[in-house]
């Protein structure tokens, strides 16, 4: 089931639209009443079926989405939410294996946040990935459409990858990450910066998201693609097979 309330708005502007799928009843209205009091018009689910019923009809600007969920878990939520439209996701998960994560992240998942969490937390990152969306389309339009380098092609208008001439089919958020390498290629690219741009925070405490993000998209374009600076970032390497190596390696994150 799901249902929706909406924030009083002082302005013309519609309020962004959250849809809230967590199917414990405390949490789920504890999240609720918070948005509705920042401003935000809040959809709930409480379960696999009804979350993707909830983004079928009401088409929100960004989903809290609970792991574990009745009917079907949040990845196959997450999945086919995706398969209908890109949307930001921020994963709520009480497990900390980074192989969860990296599955989460693998299936279209732009962040995440272990519980028990703050709220202020949550809302902090929820304000990000709005603001990394509108910053994305900014950017995709003061850009040129398409960048070629060597056997990778990014095209932004239709976001879409392709390597070797075949296509690799990229989260929104993965997109977006390789989008700010590979407007600099060979550049090293510093993590906070990339965290500011990408994800539009501050300071560089996702900087765990970040590697990970790193770490699935290297799986997707090429291992040595990317290469890790110790200490300061990552660098988009030019050339139909980058370079295998790391420069004062941190690894394969």
């Amino acid at each position: 089931m799901n249902q929706g309330y909406a924030a009083p708005s002082p302005s013309a502007t519609a309020p962004a639209t959250v849809l809230v799928v967590e199917d414990d009843p405390t949490i789920n209205g504890a999240l609720t009443d918070r948005l509705v009091a920042e401003g935000f018009r809040v959809v709930q689910a409480f379960d696999g079926p009804g979350a993707v019923a909830a983004n079928s009809e009401h088409a929100p600007d960004l989903v809290v989405l609970d792991l574990m969920l009745p009917g079907f878990d949040g990845l196959e939520v997450c999945r086919r939410v995706h398969a209908e439209r890109p949307v930001p996701v921020l994963m709520l998960t009480a497990r900390v294996d980074e192989t969860d994560l990296l599955v989460g992240l693998g299936v279209g998942a732009d962040d995440y946040v272990t519980k028990p969490f703050r709220m202020r937390e949550v809302v902090a990152r929820i304000r990000a990935l709005l603001r990394r969306v509108d910053r994305a389309r900014e950017l995709a339009e003061a850009r040129p459409p398409v960048l070629a380098l060597g056997d990778l092609s990014v095209d932004r208008g239709a976001r879409r990858v392709e390597v070797d001439g075949e296509t690799v089919h990229l989260t929104p958020l993965e997109f977006d990450l390789l989008v700010a390498l590979a407007s600099t290629p060979g550049a090293v690219r510093a993590r906070d910066e990339l965290m500011r741009e990408v994800w539009g925070w501050a300071d560089a405490g996702g900087t765990r998201t970040l590697d990970s993000h790193v770490k699935s998209l290297r799986s997707k374009v090429g291992s040595t693609r990317v290469r890790t600076v110790h200490g300061v970032g990552y660098a988009l390497e030019v050339g139909s097979e980058g370079l295998d190596r790391t420069d004062g390696t941190e690894g394969e994150r």
